[in-house]
């Protein structure tokens, strides 16, 4: 398991849209295992394949209820609509933006070892889902946003 490098607009990876992954094999275990970590270190609540230069459909998510891995993720059945709170994104740093979401939402992925689930999601992990599956049709949360802002700064 390792770090890596979190790739920065205006990264053309970025604006890709990924591939999808063939082989559930020890490579991708290792991307896997390595995403999480990058996601914890630097710290965030999810992360896409792209976001460390791998052209892969790969998520990384975790809401604070423990880490959810999706290989091939597709989103369907949404519903409803939330805008807070403001969005980050690890790969645009120093910038917030006003996103509107589907408040509930339904994954169907494949885990690492190829097998189907699905799950359905509210609130904040659907927020996080949908953030993420985006990045692996190369839209940025400030492609979408109603509102790009940088965040106000404490004063020292």
């Amino acid at each position: 398991m390792a770090i890596r490098k979190i790739v920065l607009v205006p990264d053309p990876i970025l604006k890709e849209k990924a591939r999808p992954v063939t082989k559930f094999n020890e490579r991708l275990h290792k991307l896997l295992d390595d995403m999480a970590d990058t996601m914890y270190d630097a710290p965030g609540v999810g992360l896409a394949a792209p976001q460390v230069g791998i052209s892969k459909r790969v998520i990384v998510v975790d809401d604070g209820n423990g880490l959810i891995e999706a290989v091939n993720p597709e989103l369907f059945d949404k519903e409803g609509e939330q805008l807070a709170p403001p969005e980050g994104c690890l790969s645009i740093p120093g910038l917030l933006g006003e996103v509107r979401r589907a408040e509930k939402v339904r994954l169907k992925a494949r885990d690492r070892q190829g097998q189907f689930f699905e799950l359905e999601a509210e609130g904040y992990l659907a927020r996080i889902l949908q953030h993420e599956v985006d990045h692996l049709n190369g839209i940025l949360f400030t492609d979408i946003a109603d509102r790009v802002f940088e965040p106000k700064r404490e004063e020292d």
